[in-house]
This record gives C-alpha cells, sequence and structure tokens, in this order.
C-alpha cells in the first residue's frame, strides 16, 4: 500500500490532502511539531476506513526532520508521496518596505531550509527507484507578489523561492520518474461561510500526483485552476 508523508499537516487543508490520498488508497502519515494535536486527525481518518499516524518533526530542526521521516518509514515503509505545507501564525510578518535581516531570514529557514533537509531525505530514495511525488504548497504570494506587500512581504519571497525550487526540481526529476508538483492557494481556508473548505482544493494535489505534465496550480476563489 503506497504512503503519503505530509508535513505541517493540521485539522485544515492537511486532513484535506489526507482524505483525497487516503481514499486513494493510501496510508497516511501526519507530521507536525506537537503530533499530540493531531489526535483527533488521526481518528477522523482512521474512522473513515484510512490507516493513519502522527509523528513529530520540526521544519526549523534538521535532526527532528530525519527522525520523523525514519519513523515514519519505520512503521509504513517507503515514502511515495511527500507533501510540505508547514504555517505557523506566530512568525514574524512585515511589509515590503521594513525587511530586515531577522524577519527574512526565519521564514528562509521555515520553509525554504525545512524543505530543502526534508526533500533530501526523501529525494534520493525516490530517484533510486525511479518513482514518487513531491508536493509543495505556497500562499498566492509566492505567485502574485504585488497581493502581499502590505503584510506578506516577508513571507511572499521565501514561499517564491520555493516555488521556483519545484519548477527546477520538477524538471530535474521528471525524467528520472519522479513528479514535483507545486500548490499556491490565493483563498481564506475554513469550513465556514465566506471562506473555502480545503477539500475544494485537496483535489488539486491528486491531479498533480497522477498527471505528470503538469507541475503547478493556482487556486483563487471563482477563478479556473490555473494548469
Amino acid at each position: 500500500m503506497p504512503t503519503i508523508a505530509i508535513m505541517g499537516a493540521g485539522p485544515g487543508m492537511g486532513l484535506a490532502i489526507a482524505q483525497t490520498f487516503g481514499k486513494e488508497g493510501h496510508q497516511v502519515a501526519l507530521l507536525s511539531r506537537t503530533p499530540a494535536k493531531l489526535e483527533p486527525v488521526v481518528a477522523e481518518l482512521i474512522g473513515q476506513g484510512i490507516e493513519a499516524a502522527a509523528f513529530a518533526a520540526d521544519v526549523t530542526d534538521r535532526p527532528s526532520i530525519v527522525a520523523g521521516l525514519a519513523a515514519v518509514r519505520q512503521r509504513f515503509g517507503q515514502i511515495d508521496v511527500f507533501e510540505y505545507s508547514p504555517s505557523n501564525p506566530a512568525l514574524p510578518m512585515a511589509p515590503s518596505t521594513e525587511l530586515t535581516h531577522e524577519n527574512v531570514q526565519v521564514h528562509l529557514d521555515f520553509l525554504v531550509h525545512g524543505a530543502v533537509a526534508a526533500v533530501s531525505e526523501v529525494l534520493p530514495e525516490m530517484l533510486a527507484r525511479g518513482s514518487g511525488t513531491i508536493l509543495f504548497t505556497t500562499g498566492a504570494t509566492s505567485v502574485r507578489p504585488e497581493m502581499g506587500h502590505e503584510i506578506f512581504g516577508n513571507v511572499g519571497p521565501a514561499a517564491a523561492w520555493l516555488r521556483n525550487w519545484a519548477h527546477g526540481l520538477h524538471a530535474a526529476a521528471a525524467p528520472r520518474g519522479v513528479q514535483v508538483g507545486h500548490v499556491a492557494i490565493g483563498t481564506w481556508l475554513a469550513r465556514q461561510p465566506g471562506a473555502t473548505a480545503p477539500e475544494e482544493i485537496a483535489p488539486l494535489y491528486w491531479e498533480l500526483h497522477t498527471n505528470h505534465d503538469q507541475v503547478e496550480k493556482v487556486f483563487f476563489p471563482n477563478e479556473q485552476p490555473a494548469a
């Protein structure tokens, strides 16, 4: 049975992605800094007949990433799909006119260096066997930086780095059998009126996993997702 590992998992987008892949026969590994908080998510997935478990991994701590993914392999075997979507609203945000080394570096460490550390743990095995999928999630400012200049000025450039790498990694890895994709989300996610339910976006991840000619999906409400 194939396995998807979701790093930065939670009860929103992470759960929706887990349900999408779980219903397609994947075992689900949920990784976060506080796996105990994922117990309700794991219980919900198990209640839907999806094999799932939570693991500890802090994207700012490389040994934690290595140990978390090793624990996933010990429990479920090889990782067939890896999705990276950490979120921490406590990190400082700043407009584009007020950037400093400190408020930029914290997001580079969180998004960029965390992703590099995680991918370095799963990519070699995928390339060796000639199969696998790596998926990245960012906000819409990775694609449309003008949208976030007033508050996400220090987040957007880090997200754009991740998006750039996703495209470059796809170009390098796809000929060797490994799919790489990127989803940019330009909406407020919540299961309530006026917001976009994560379940509306989760199918985009499955499309990128199964359609190897595509590398990116950009979601905005009332817009057709970009291929």
